[in-house]
């Protein structure tokens, strides 16, 4: 047992046979490269996580069964869900054993079940209370974890669980059958920080096991959740590989020479790893965040049947990055973009929109709202000089969600919105305007973030020897949503600078007003009307389009807070 695979792999939730299809693939590359044992992560055969999926009639039956029909022509750990004992209790998250020419057994089912942040796995599995052992040779057995199991131990989870199977698997081996390493099969979310996090669990384990430990994460997006990658070995003796992020592949690990290499699944390319003592290369942050927010995209509209997206065009920095993470996502022929200057617009909100659609290779069409404002303008005439500064400009943008959703339409597309996570966090958006839309690729990334994002972009731009699609322009004229004349975001806003620190402290890291005043020095009663005007627009984040997860708290199903509540 000494060249072990691990099948780095893009699933889909509920595409039970084509998930089939994929291990079996990265299974006969792990075979043909020599590999005596494969693992699939967390899962794989229904997709993570399936949710509400477990619930319908033979959904879990049915990948059991087709863990059953594969066919593989080595041994392999397959991560499925397991049918209940009886009616009245729920399935377990399991790893089932896949012999060729031998009966399937299901080796564990996850002990661990987290219910923090994005997780709510008490709510569909049963847990289990034994740690998996499979036996290989005589007298000598692996040890089986599944994802959570493996983290108690580093102490890096909430939750305080009665059992730790790190622990138990160490026992265990202390009992006279030796255990030669542990395999965790994972489906463990990324987010900004997660890199060095993940690498801390895998050689805690290492070191209290004695002998490798060896994690298989999946790879690529589902709805809001998004996979790096990044499967890994660790030894006890603290040296530790690790996959590349972002792409399917094989990992194949020969234990005794500690030779690691990646073998891409589209054939395209082998990478030998580097094995690191203690630590490993980090890739930089923003260029990770815009691999991470465009594979979020891609696989939310290949894993929908979408093809192609339509989104506005400001000039402005957020539509313009939206408009490259698109391009990159779908590819260029496949994103339209719509610009709609209204009697506000200054001049350079439509050249800089035409400068990057020109640079990207994507379509723009040319849809000016003054034909629409005036008239709707002068209906609703009576009602906005009886109402706030803001009726009239609103009016604005729900026009132009007018117009971006009717191309949508017309052109079988779906509709992306642009907005970032500063804006949705103040409410600095509009409900039926620019909010409308089926994704929101910067939907959890800070506006000062997204300056970087665009810095990453020309980047790469000029790297591939292509013009920069963000104009310099672009990049330093005042935000503003242009919704009045001279409007600046400023007007309304402290600097992003100032802003995102705030929101990042009391969202990410829970702090109160109070906290934040003496952390940062800030004004007390500005950081208070902040924090009010945030806990005022949640009914807004409610109905916000789906977006990827990059940060370590995001809006969505990792933030559930109440609408008609007192909130002091």
């Amino acid at each position: 047992m000494t060249v072990i695979a691990l099948l780095q792999i893009d699933p889909t939730v509920g595409d039970i046979k084509g998930n089939a299809k994929r291990i079996s693939q990265a299974a006969s590359i792990a075979h043909e490269n020599g590999a005596t044992l494969a693992v699939t992560p967390e899962l794989a055969m229904s997709g993570y996580p399936p949710r509400d999926l477990l619930n319908h009639g033979g959904f879990v039956k049915r990948c059991l069964e087709e863990v059953h029909d594969l066919k593989v022509n080595l041994p392999l750990i397959v991560g499925c869900p397991i049918p209940p004992e009886t009616e009245r209790t729920r399935p377990g998250n399991g790893a089932v054993r896949v012999i060729p020419n031998r009966p399937t057994r299901v080796v564990t089912q996850k002990q661990l079940l987290p219910t923090y942040d994005v997780f709510d796995e008490e709510r569909y599995f049963h847990s289990d209370t034994k740690p998996g052992i499979l036996r290989v040779v005589d007298g000598q057995s692996i040890g089986v974890t599944i994802c959570e199991d493996a983290w108690q131990h580093a102490g890096l989870v909430p939750n305080d669980y009665p059992v730790d199977p790190i622990e138990q698997l160490a026992s265990f081996s202390m009992e006279g059958e030796a255990l030669i390493l542990t395999v965790n099969l994972s489906s463990s979310p990324y987010h900004a920080h997660k890199q060095g996090t993940r690498a801390e669990v895998a050689m805690s384990a290492a070191r209290t096991l004695g002998h490798p430990f060896l994690l298989c994460n999946q790879v690529g997006g589902n709805d809001d959740l998004i996979f790096d990658g990044r499967s890994m070995v660790a030894w006890s003796d603290g040296e530790i590989a690790q996959a590349p992020a972002w792409v399917e592949g094989v990992m194949m690990v020969d234990l005794e020479s500690r030779n690691v290499r990646f073998l891409c699944l589209d054939g395209s390319e082998e990478i030998e790893l580097q094995v690191y003592k203690h630590h490993f290369g980090f890739v930089k942050k923003e260029e990770d965040l815009l691999e991470a927010v465009t594979i979020g995209l891609r696989d939310y509209c290949t894993k929908s049947g979408l093809s192609s997206v339509v989104l506005g065009m400001s000039g402005g920095i957020d539509s313009a990055v939206t408009a490259a993470i698109a391009a990159r996502a779908l590819g260029p022929e496949n994103v339209i973009g719509i610009s709609m200057p209204s009697r506000h617009s200054s001049d350079h909100s439509i050249s800089d929109a035409e400068i990057t659609a020109e640079a990207l290779g994507m379509e723009l069409l040319s849809m000016p709202i003054h034909s629409m404002h005036d008239p709707a303008e002068k209906l609703l005439l009576d009602e906005i000089n009886q109402g706030s500064d803001i009726a009239a400009e609103n009016l604005q943008s729900r026009l132009r969600g007018l117009l971006v959703m009717g191309v949508a339409n017309a052109r079988g597309a779906m509709a992306i919105a642009t907005g970032n996570k500063s804006e949705l966090a103040m409410g600095y958006c509009t409900l039926y305007g620019d909010m409308a839309g089926g994704y929101a690729p910067l939907g959890d990334v800070w506006k000062t973030e997204v300056y970087a994002l665009a810095r990453a972009i020309n980047d790469e731009a000029v790297k591939c020897g292509k013009t920069p699609p963000i104009s310099e322009s672009t990049l330093n004229k005042p935000p503003s949503a242009e919704l009045a004349p001279d409007q600046v975001d400023r007007d309304a806003l402290p600097p992003y600078e100032v802003l995102d620190e705030i929101l990042r402290l009391h969202m990410e890291e829970g702090l109160s007003g109070e906290a934040i005043a003496g952390f940062t020095g800030k004004d007390d009663a500005m950081i208070t009307d902040l924090l009010a005007r945030f806990s005022r627009n949640e009914h807004k984040r409610w109905q916000m389009a789906p977006s990827p997860r990059v940060s370590g708290r995001a809006f969505g199903q990792g933030w559930r807070q109440p609408l008609a509540a007192k909130k002091d």
